[in-house]
């Protein structure tokens, strides 16, 4: 059975639906780049999967052992998420909570996961430094060890790279793909169709036109060939 599996699926918020009948499945060991023009439901998508908005309409189905508090998240940052005044140590500790279920304090093993994804993003050396202090880059590091601390079995990730420099971003990408290497199935929102051909094993296109498929599929079909020729994509809702 698949970690995701999704059935005539409708989607939207405040009694609007933005998008009608899906249907796609994530297993585990893929990596699904979700791509689409701005407003095409993208984020709306990951909140549902979240399940902090409820379907519209049809079945989103969890499965292949999967629970709700198994699923690490990045979100899109904000500028108030950016001036978070908290040790990076405590920012990524907090990624334990889910762990925690009534305990209301962290124990010895949450404390050395967190000390594991600290060294396993390459930020170990910040563990004391502010986050706020922190560069674009050296934020979503954090924020991905965060994730990694809520599971490693499904990261949903939100435009991860969005307003990094060039640089940063090719570091981050990699960074993902070597978490999908390593056995983590990953479901990203990304604007950059290129990017999401380049790493991804499925794409689920959404909007005017729906498509789900390999990434081979995608390439060669007509809304893929459309919008890798024009560099098209989004980061809406």
């Amino acid at each position: 059975m698949a970690f995701i599996t999704a059935r005539g699926l409708s989607l939207g918020y405040d009694g609007n639906v933005i998008v009608r009948d899906l249907d796609f499945t994530v297993d585990k060991g893929d990596y699904l780049c979700i791509v689409g023009e701005n407003g095409s439901g993208k984020s709306t998508l990951m909140r549902t999967v979240l399940g902090l908005l409820p379907p519209v309409g049809g079945q989103l189905v969890i499965g292949d052992g999967l629970k709700a508090n198994e699923i690490g998240y990045l979100p899109q940052q904000t500028a108030v998420q950016k001036d978070f005044p908290a040790s990076v140590f405590e920012v990524v500790l907090s990624g334990c909570q889910g762990r925690c279920g009534v305990r209301p304090f962290y124990r010895k093993a949450d404390k050395q996961l967190a000390e594991q994804n600290l060294a396993r993003m390459g930020i170990a050396s910040l563990r004391r430094r502010c986050y706020s202090e922190l560069s674009g880059g050296q934020q979503q590091r954090v924020l991905l060890a965060r994730a990694l601390c809520a599971t490693t079995k499904l990261l949903l990730l939100d435009e991860p790279v969005s307003g990094l420099d060039p640089k940063v971003t090719d570091e981050m990408y990699e960074l993902i793909a070597k978490l999908h290497r390593d056995g983590t199935t990953v479901i990203m929102i990304s604007h950059d169709v290129e990017a999401a051909v380049r790493y991804a094993t499925r794409i689920l296109h959404i909007g005017d036109t729906v498509f789900f498929g390999t990434t081979d599929e995608y390439r060669n079909s007509e809304i893929g060939g459309a919008f890798l020729s024009h560099g098209r994509g989004g980061d809406g809702k």
